[in-house]
């Protein structure tokens, strides 16, 4: 806007060789910036000055030059000075954004970015056969990359971000075992049938298996070792090959199930945070597998995540044997530790228990470890207990922490212990039922 005297009290506006007109103001720090773009006509220029005073006046200007950043560069930045993200939350970000992100978007200005852009960015990904999920998990980063550009760092004006529904994901429906499934399971793990494959020439493969204590060899000769071990399990399961019982897995898959638990936070589990007198397991750290392979100790997933948990007293037998037979008398010795006695790791317990072939066994083919948990939260939820007493046994972070201390092992989290262990007692009954629900995990 000019003043009387016809000189502009904000900016001013030159005439280019060009004949197009460009604009020059003072930002908010005093310094004088060149327009990025130029104008047919000198009225343009003045609107477009009067525009950005307005967003001076309002906080709302930002930095043409800022917005040069490319994304990638801010993105990286933004995911290594986070506060609060665990290990395997950096790793999956930082995957996101070399996978999915940085390929369409990397090398964009953030300030050019558009809600088109994005859009498009979203269609391709989905058209070139990224699953719904993954795209509403890349989505959701850089919603939250540049939602920082916006109103914190205020690189941009408003975050590009603002397609309705992109970062939602529809979770599957995953099974729910019966108490009788769950008991079935836990003993299943650590069968292991008696017998061995041995490599002929060409290729061929010759098993031998014991039966009644006696080895014996079996009349094909397989094209492969994984087609001779699953004929060897088929043959164990339905009693042609004799089996060892290794039941120190036993307890994990009761404990994991009936006390709703991660497979981190069971992981972690030292000898001291099980009070069997009590009926309590006290849940306080977890273990994380980062994508280089590294295990890291360190906090549950979220703060609620510190709870002590109720523990129904019909496997608290199981669990007594388990520290009997397969745990060190010191305090900080893991309850189920690896074949070498650190961590137990997931690809190992899914190895050593055979859980596709045992799973699959059972008519669940596709069962998931976290599935356990899911039974277990579902078996909670039908003691009729409050939402905020639910979330305080889970470990759901949208429920204070002193809620966590105040239910723990008393008063709500017992009534819900006291109903789970009133399904076990009744398993016997349940054995002849329905072989197990689908219901959306949450």
């Amino acid at each position: 806007m000019a003043n009387r005297d016809g000189r502009r009290r904000f900016g001013n506006i030159r005439k280019r060789e060009s004949g197009r007109y460009q604009i020059r103001y003072p930002g908010p720090d005093g310094q004088m910036r060149s327009g990025t773009e130029t104008y047919e006509r000198k009225s343009d220029a003045e609107r477009a000055l009067s525009l950005i005073e307005a967003q001076i006046i309002r906080g709302e200007w930002t930095d043409p030059e800022r917005g040069k950043v490319k994304l990638k560069d801010y993105a990286e930045t933004w995911i290594s000075q986070r506060p609060g993200l665990r290990p395997r939350t950096v790793d999956l970000y930082r995957w996101l954004l070399k996978k999915h992100i940085a390929p369409h978007l990397g090398n964009a200005a953030i300030g050019k970015l558009s809600t088109a852009m994005i859009r498009q960015w979203r269609a391709d990904l989905l058209g070139n056969g990224v699953s719904v999920s993954v795209a509403a998990k890349a989505y959701r980063l850089l919603r939250a990359v540049l939602m920082t550009a916006a109103e914190e760092d205020h690189i941009i004006a408003r975050n590009p971000c603002r397609i309705r529904g992109a970062g939602d994901e529809h979770a599957q429906e995953r099974p729910v075992l019966t108490v009788a499934q769950v008991f079935e399971l836990a003993d299943l793990v650590g069968r292991r049938p008696v017998g061995n494959v041995r490599k002929l020439k060409e290729n061929a493969y010759r098993l031998r298996f014991q039966r009644h204590g006696e080895m014996r060899t079996h009349p094909e000769v397989f094209g492969n070792r994984a087609a001779a071990e699953r004929v060897l399990w088929k043959m164990g399961m339905d009693g042609r090959a004799d089996c060892t019982h290794d039941r120190r897995f036993r307890a994990l898959v009761l404990l994991a199930t009936f006390a709703s638990l991660r497979w981190g936070e069971v992981s972690a589990l030292r000898r001291s945070d099980l009070d069997l007198d009590a009926g309590t397991v006290r849940v306080r750290a977890a273990y994380v597998e980062r994508s280089t392979g590294e295990l890291v100790l360190g906090p549950p997933k979220s703060k609620a995540g510190r709870r002590v948990v109720g523990i129904p007293q019909g496997i608290v037998p199981a669990l007594r044997e388990h520290l009997d037979t397969y745990v060190q008398a010191d305090p900080g010795a893991l309850i189920f530790p690896g074949a070498k006695g650190g961590p137990l790791r997931r690809s190992g317990f899914n190895t050593r228990t055979r859980w596709v072939e045992v799973v699959r066994e059972m008519g669940l083919p596709g069962l998931h470890l976290h599935d356990l948990r899911h039974t277990g939260n579902m078996l909670a939820a039908e003691s009729g207990a409050g939402l905020k007493d639910l979330m305080a046994r889970m470990g759901h972070d949208n429920v204070r922490a002193a809620m966590i201390y105040q239910h723990a092992v008393r008063g709500a989290d017992r009534t819900i212990t006291d109903a789970i262990d009133r399904q076990i007692t009744r398993r016997d009954d349940d054995e002849d039922g329905p072989t197990g629900a689908l219901v959306p995990a949450g």
